[in-house]
């Protein structure tokens, strides 16, 4: 099979093509044949070093395929069944064997495959971002960071099912734009405007009651600044680069405020937490009640060129890559 591999750390050509012996599954083990692999900035940080990782490895955590074989003692799923995942090692490849109790199954003839690859990471990160980490609630403003993004897409639309006021942040107005169809109520074009600024005029001075920041160095400050006293600030990225060590007397001096660094794996801990927050999902799209925006598909040999328009900023929702 095909794979892409990180044999030393570096840029997006450091990614290689490679032919490799196709992996079978083990006790309590899946063999899946991938219909597309997500793309996602953890992918950036693995290939790059920012996140612990001794190459050569193969890239990717995240997709959707058909399962083609199961090892012992497999119960929760079937050779057929269609299913997707986030958080399995070496999904930038044509197969992958994944633990059976980290896929979810879907209906193919509700959820579209490729649609089910860009939903997993990214949907299940805006769920537990809005249900979980800070369940928003009727009355609450949130800031969005990167409104436009795969996250930000996402976490507009459900801050909307919440009963929340959105305001977003974004770079260009075709970005604002797609914010706004995905529920956002203001949107502020931070090369144009100081979003902090902006955001503390947008609710007369009172602060957000939560900033969803996946941006990281570039952002962070200013998002404190427009908190709310006793305010969140959820920082689960950081596309510009990681966060500086921080003195907790800053956040005293902001208003009592409240900082978490959270992770997916966290809030999926359990398979009855990972069958909630991805059942909500498929359900979501089937209703018709979610938009999975798929900004771009790759074929798999062409990682690299996914990875530079993600690290550029080039790109609106979700990137994939095509085995």
């Amino acid at each position: 099979m095909k794979a892409i591999r990180v044999n030393e750390h570096g840029g997006p050509e450091s990614l290689a093509y490679e032919e490799l012996e196709a992996p079978e599954p083990g006790p309590g083990q899946a063999r899946v044949r991938l219909a597309a692999s997500g793309v996602n900035f953890i992918d950036v940080y693995m290939r790059s070093g920012v996140y612990p990782g001794e190459p050569p490895f193969t890239l990717g955590l995240e997709g959707a395929g058909e399962v083609e074989a199961v090892g012992e003692g497999v119960e929760e799923i079937s050779v057929g069944d269609h299913v997707a995942w986030a958080g399995v090692p070496g999904s930038y490849a044509e197969q992958v064997v994944a633990p059976a109790d980290k896929l979810v199954a879907f209906n193919v003839t509700m959820v579209e495959a490729r649609v089910a690859a860009a939903i997993m990471l990214q949907g299940m990160t805006a769920h537990y971002l809005t249900h979980s980490t800070f369940p928003l609630g009727e009355g609450q403003t949130a800031l969005v960071h990167a409104a436009a993004g795969g996250v930000g897409l996402l976490l507009c639309q459900m801050a909307k099912m919440r009963g929340a006021r959105v305001i977003g942040t974004a770079g260009t107005q075709e970005k604002a734009a797609l914010a706004k169809e995905a529920g956002a109520d203001e949107v502020i074009l931070y090369r144009e405007q100081n979003f902090s600024e902006e955001a503390n005029r947008l609710t007369d001075g009172e602060g957000v009651d939560v900033v969803y920041d996946s941006v990281g160095k570039d952002t962070f400050d200013g998002g404190l600044d427009c908190l709310k006293t006793r305010g969140y600030m959820v920082l689960f990225g950081g596309s510009s680069g990681q966060v500086p060590p921080l003195d907790p007397q800053v956040l005293n001096r902001k208003g009592g405020l409240f900082l978490t660094r959270p992770a997916l794996a966290q809030y999926t801990r359990t398979r009855e937490e990972l069958l909630w927050r991805a059942e909500s999902l498929f359900s979501w799209i089937g209703q018709g009640n979610l938009d999975v925006r798929i900004g771009g598909s790759y074929a798999l040999e062409d990682a690299a060129g996914a990875h530079r328009d993600l690290e550029a900023r080039r790109t609106t929702g979700k990137l994939l890559l095509i085995p």
